[in-house]
């Protein structure tokens, strides 16, 4: 995706890319380059596959999530700030928290904020299981990009999103999980409101978006424990 590419595609998500959000962008892919010879941050490092699978891919939230009203976003394993940051770019009504597990990522995040002057970014050097049991019912949407399977995100995540708040994982192939975990929308009080279906341009990758609502506040058994959950989920 290059740097035409990347403004039209945009601008069918109703995305204006002038050339100060580009210049950002730009800086970020640079960053993300530099700071991977230092450290693993991504495997896709070619720029037109960074603006294609990272950035574009990330602001393609806001197809079925408003994005351009205040909200508060938690993107939870965001890795080197994906869909996060990008988010943060494009829509600075929005106050993002990344969480990270990892420190060395952090780090780079921390760069990049500081980098990109992104005032309404914090970030969070925890696992998400962990920040779940301290801030509940805190976000108004809460998301994640190619981090685990639907179970693990709906038990982990669901005690950050406010009632009535959205929990909208990026996801690619999910569709035999959601039928195969919806039990698990009764329980935890969750619904699933929508499924957003779409093509990535280029590579014309699949992917998917399932929008949960939460209805109730969430009992506080929930999430459990790390290990408890692989073993829960793993052979189902």
């Amino acid at each position: 995706m290059n740097k035409e590419e990347f403004i039209l595609c945009c601008d069918k998500l109703n995305i204006k890319i002038n050339e100060e959000l580009y210049s950002k962008f730009f800086t970020y892919f640079e960053m993300l380059v530099e700071w991977n010879n230092k450290f693993n941050m991504t495997a896709i490092l070619e720029e037109k596959d960074v603006f294609l699978l990272h950035f574009y891919d990330s602001l393609c939230l806001s197809k079925t999530v408003n994005l351009f009203e205040k909200k508060s976003l938690c993107d939870f394993g965001t890795g080197a700030g994906f869909p996060g940051l990008p988010i943060a770019i494009v829509f600075p009504k929005i106050n993002v928290t990344l969480v990270e597990s990892n420190q060395k990522k952090c780090m780079f995040l921390n760069a990049v904020k500081n980098k990109l002057n992104l005032k309404n970014v914090e970030i969070i050097n925890d696992r998400i299981e962990n920040y779940s049991l301290s801030e509940r019912e805190k976000f108004d949407i809460v998301t994640c990009r190619a981090v685990t399977s639907i179970p693990m995100i709906i038990e982990m995540a669901t005690p950050l999103v406010k009632v009535n708040g959205l929990l909208a994982p990026l996801k690619s192939n999910c569709d035999e999980e959601l039928v195969k975990y919806s039990y698990l929308e009764k329980e935890i009080g969750i619904r699933l409101i929508k499924k957003e279906v779409y093509i990535l341009p280029i590579n014309a990758a699949y992917r998917v978006i399932p929008i949960y609502k939460k209805d109730k506040i969430t009992d506080k058994k929930y999430p459990r424990s790390y290990n408890s959950l692989l073993k829960m989920y793993k052979n189902k």
